[in-house]
């Protein structure tokens, strides 16, 4: 359940169950595991923002039209826990390392994403979700709550096991 949707398109703050998954195609369309580019509001001024890169996570488990996504900065934040260092990627035209803001997830539909920048390798998404999925406080803002994924046999995937941890939260 996503609230609060910018008149002027683009991305909004997500309050929902979210199903991470790891999905990337350079079809023209944005999916899971890919840095897209969309406009993103300001916590203090939600009615000022800029367009910058988001790492798309999964999906709204309740709405899989919403695609529920990180925000991206070239900004160093070293020590702020708020933030994950990825390092650089074809996403930056510029090479520069990036990080994460793992507390603040962000929900956005295909039509408010303006491109596609880049796959991104998925150790580092499955380390971005992971990472996130520790933050997520149950009703707290900005907590993805994902889906509980079925019992799974004793061999499972790691995405499986992030689910846990998500729902745990």
């Amino acid at each position: 359940m996503s609230v609060e949707r910018p008149e002027r398109g683009g991305a909004w703050d997500f309050r929902g169950r979210l199903h991470p998954e790891y999905s990337p195609r350079r079809d023209g369309d944005p999916d899971p595991g890919e840095v897209v580019w969309a406009w993103v509001p300001f916590q203090e001024d939600p009615a000022q923002g800029k367009d910058r890169p988001i790492v798309v996570i999964g999906r709204d488990a309740d709405d899989a039209a919403i695609l529920v996504a990180l925000m991206l900065s070239s900004k160093d934040h070293d020590g702020d826990h708020d933030w994950l260092p990825i390092g650089a990627g074809a996403w930056d035209g510029e090479h520069r390392p990036s990080w994460v803001r793992i507390d603040r997830p962000l929900a956005v539909t295909e039509d408010g994403v303006r491109r596609e920048g880049a796959i991104l390798p998925k150790d580092v998404f499955l380390r971005i979700v992971e990472q996130a999925g520790r933050r997520a406080v149950p009703g707290g803002p900005g907590a993805p709550r994902p889906t509980a994924p079925a019992p799974a046999p004793a061999k499972q995937g790691l995405l499986s096991r992030l689910g846990r941890i998500f729902r745990r939260s």
